[in-house]
């Protein structure tokens, strides 16, 4: 697990993508995830905003009427921010597991939700983790699970909860945080 040497936790180290950056990678994930449902070729990626240009990890949510209907993204990339989001994007509607792949029909429907991932940082209390800020990735014997920050948001969790959601997220018992397994945080630009 890839993770940021500073523990101390406060600083989210995210890009401040502006928001005319931010539409243009809602469109691009859009129309590229069109473009696939319906067997049409890759669009051409064009970015002026240096930004952009930089490696961030990202997740791309996908919903049909507030409920979710996939999301698959990385915590690192080596490509550029716009490259990822296409990648995810289509990941998303094609190859989340929980979900067949998304139909034309479907397709007139689904919302995007971009997260941009920050660094990831051990969480050595848990009084250092807070809601709607921070997401979670939990880590033992192999296995992983992460939840978005909004997650938690979205589903009135706290703490306690947040994290025995991700350790179920990882195929980990509940308590497993109670019993060994690693918890890291990570702040995510959303939108």
């Amino acid at each position: 697990m890839q993770q940021d040497k500073n523990t101390s936790g406060e600083k989210n180290d995210l890009p401040g993508i502006s928001p005319e950056s931010r539409k243009y990678l809602l469109d691009i994930a859009r129309e590229e995830v069109r473009r696939h449902v319906y067997g049409e070729p890759p669009q051409k990626l064009v970015y002026s905003d240096p930004v952009l240009k930089d490696t961030w990890g990202a997740f791309v949510t996908l919903k049909i009427n507030s409920e979710l209907r996939g999301c698959i993204g990385n915590l690192v990339s080596d490509k550029s921010l716009p490259e990822t989001i296409v990648e995810m994007a289509v990941k998303s509607a094609a190859s989340d597991p929980r979900f067949p792949p998304l139909s034309a029909a479907e397709f007139e429907n689904v919302s995007f939700d971009i997260s941009v991932m920050g660094p990831l940082r051990e969480v050595k209390d848990i009084k250092d983790i807070v809601i709607g800020r921070d997401g979670l990735v939990i880590e033992q014997a192999g296995s992983h699970g992460l939840l978005l920050p909004q997650v938690a948001t979205e589903h009135n969790m706290g703490v306690p909860d947040f994290i025995s959601q991700t350790c179920l997220k990882a195929g980990l018992a509940p308590d497993a945080w109670k019993r060994g397994a690693k918890i890291y945080k990570f702040a995510a630009e959303v939108f």
